[in-house]
């Protein structure tokens, strides 16, 4: 039996939390020594999106498609239920576990925020459970301070008068919370009382984050992850030329990720500020209700230029801009 360390990584349908599980598994395999092994659960099969990321994948790095799920009607109905899909996925995970641990050292599961249930599969084969949490450090600071504030305020965040002051981080009104949390008495609210992110760019949370106090297991800063190589078509793109062009530290890039949509008074507000602040930008734009048609900027190749100054970001998952 290989005794490599092995670690099984559960990325939750959509390409926002499939890109960033398999750069992580590309850091620990390059640069640790592990090895990795992508599991992807699936409603249908792989999208042309889904097989051009994993052609990026090293030989080293192989990835397992589990079987197919059969969604009851009442919750496929074209809005993405993810956390009903991993866990009708639990079965199908235990099978490719059982199987993977007979032949390789496997030593830990890594999932995403809507893979919790896992956790309980992962502890049946003696694994070590670890969370990918890909949204910025402030939103886990906030997730972890979630029940303090469940007990200590009463009514709505939105009605607060004040702003909360969180450990490291500034001050935030109540009513720019994420909208999980905006209405108290809602499923989505109770489910979530029960890191992209690097030092640099959030220091003050996370130092928050390692501090003792929340009840929380260690945290570890793992970014940036830039997705790494070429895409076909790319470097032909009219707006990285006119990156290529600009001073270095100069432009402020600004995306809301594949699913992320803002209000025409949203867009509006963002664009005064954009205009009063003199700032060269670089910003994808999703118009409402087009949803399977987009023109779009290429994030991979704008993360990792050097004349980004700065990006502009928004969890579409929880709303919450970062």
């Amino acid at each position: 039996m290989n005794q490599t360390p092995h670690v099984a990584f559960l990325p939750s349908p959509g390409m926002d939390h499939l890109i960033p599980l398999i750069e992580f598994a590309k850091q620990l395999v390059h640069h640790h020594h592990f090895s990795a092994t992508i599991l992807i659960p699936s409603a249908a099969p792989p999208t042309k999106a889904q097989k051009t990321v994993l052609q990026t994948l090293p030989k080293t790095i192989p990835h397992i498609f589990l079987p197919p799920l059969q969604l009851p009607i009442d919750i496929n109905n074209g809005i993405p239920n993810l956390p009903h899909h991993d866990s009708l996925s639990l079965p199908s995970l235990k099978s490719t576990l059982s199987s993977l641990t007979a032949t390789i050292h496997l030593a830990a599961l890594v999932v995403d925020p809507f893979g919790l249930e896992a956790f309980d599969v992962a502890k049946e084969f003696g694994l070590s459970p670890y969370l990918f949490f890909s949204s910025t450090a402030m939103v886990l600071l906030f997730c972890l301070n979630l029940p303090k504030l469940d007990e200590t305020v009463t009514g709505e965040y939105r009605d607060l008068p004040e702003p909360i002051q969180l450990p490291g981080c500034v001050p935030v009104h109540g009513k720019d919370f994420l909208d999980p949390v905006q209405d108290r008495s809602h499923d989505s609210y109770k489910e979530l009382l029960r890191n992209m992110n690097f030092v640099d760019l959030e220091e003050g949370a996370l130092k928050a984050l390692q501090d003792e106090g929340l009840g929380k297991p260690p945290v570890y800063p793992v970014g940036p992850l830039i997705q790494a190589g070429s895409i076909e078509g790319l470097e032909r793109s009219e707006c990285l030329q006119w990156l290529d062009g600009q001073p270095s530290d100069s432009v402020v890039f600004l995306t809301f990720g594949s699913g992320g949509t803002l209000s025409q008074d949203h867009l509006n507000e963002l664009a005064l500020g954009l205009e009063l602040s003199g700032q060269r930008f670089l910003w994808a734009v999703r118009s409402v209700g087009k949803m399977s048609k987009i023109e779009w900027v290429p994030n991979v190749f704008c993360s990792g230029s050097e004349e980004v100054k700065c990006s502009l970001s928004r969890d579409k998952s929880h709303g919450e801009d970062s």
